[in-house]
């Protein structure tokens, strides 16, 4: 069962970030204060800082466009081994 993720009002967050920015405590021990995971009071953190997050992946239109067509030719090998495995095993059966 997955847990449902918890939401936070833009009012919350905001004194959050300007507590860590008049505190001069680590972001840790405020996280640990309010009661909020310490990796979501960084990514908030980052936000309002005006950094893009570190998972942000910028990619080109070449390289979606080369990572699209690979991703294309795997798709249709996968497809032709299929059909070759269902011909195989539905010849098998009428045995």
């Amino acid at each position: 069962m997955r847990k449902r993720q918890k939401r936070y009002s833009p009012e919350f967050k905001r004194q959050a970030i300007e507590l860590v920015h008049s505190s001069g405590r680590p972001a840790v021990q405020i996280a640990k204060e309010l009661g909020i995971p310490d990796q979501t009071l960084s990514g908030w953190l980052l936000k309002a800082d005006g950094r893009p997050s570190t998972t942000t992946v910028v990619e080109t239109p070449e390289e979606e466009l080369k990572r699209l067509r690979k991703d294309n030719e795997r798709l249709r090998m996968e497809r032709d081994f299929l059909k070759k495995a269902a011909a195989f095993f539905a010849k098998d059966e009428s045995k």
